[in-house]
């Protein structure tokens, strides 16, 4: 079940575009937007599925999954393509909880806007300062920016509230465990912290 988080982000209009990674538990299969020939996405015969019948929360899904996809793909254009409508059906999930605002924090990561990303990022550090969410978007926005300082800042934070965060048992935590276990073992390397 998704808990809702207090605030809300608003500016998602004028942004300028400024590490891919699929959560395997939320993948789903993706297709095409378009009829035709068939895509490296699509099977042959297959059209693209009637979204009008899902909920606003599983168009999000399917929006993620795709742009996280892409992103893994190294397909740029595509994922700079679908992001727009993946922030645009996160917004009308409001108000929107911690892995709601993880989810646009990636996809605004893997699509160069970075301001979406920080937005994500701020609100979910402001409400929980060790929550480990907002840690891994921070250093990766860090790493992308080549910030050394903070990039191990973010790390040794990630690093100390591990234990005391996983124990909260999270749902975001759950969903998100590939990601948290990537960039603590990221961490403790970049960090030379031995498990």
């Amino acid at each position: 079940m998704r808990n809702a988080s207090k605030g809300r982000y608003h500016g998602l209009t004028g942004l300028e575009n400024e590490h891919p990674s699929v959560d395997s538990r939320r993948a789903r299969p993706s297709y095409s937007l378009r009829d035709g020939a068939p895509t490296d996405d699509q099977s042959v015969g297959m059209r693209a599925p009637d979204i009008s019948s899902l909920s606003p929360q599983e168009r999000a899904d399917r929006l993620y999954n795709r742009v996280m996809l892409l992103a893994s793909q190294g397909k740029i254009d595509s994922v700079q393509f679908f992001a727009p409508m993946a922030l645009t059906a996160y917004q009308m999930l409001s108000p929107l909880n911690t892995d709601q605002r993880y989810d646009m924090g990636r996809i605004g990561e893997v699509a160069g806007m970075f301001p979406v990303a920080r937005a994500q990022a701020d609100t979910i550090l402001r409400g929980n300062p060790n929550h480990l969410l907002g840690l891994i978007l921070e250093a990766r926005l860090a790493s992308l920016a080549g910030d050394t300082a903070q990039l191990h800042s973010y790390e040794r934070r990630l690093v100390a509230a591990q234990k005391t965060e996983l124990a909260k048992k999270r749902d975001e935590y759950v969903r998100h465990q590939d990601d948290i276990t990537s960039a603590l073992a990221q961490a403790r390397k970049s960090l030379g912290i031995k498990s």
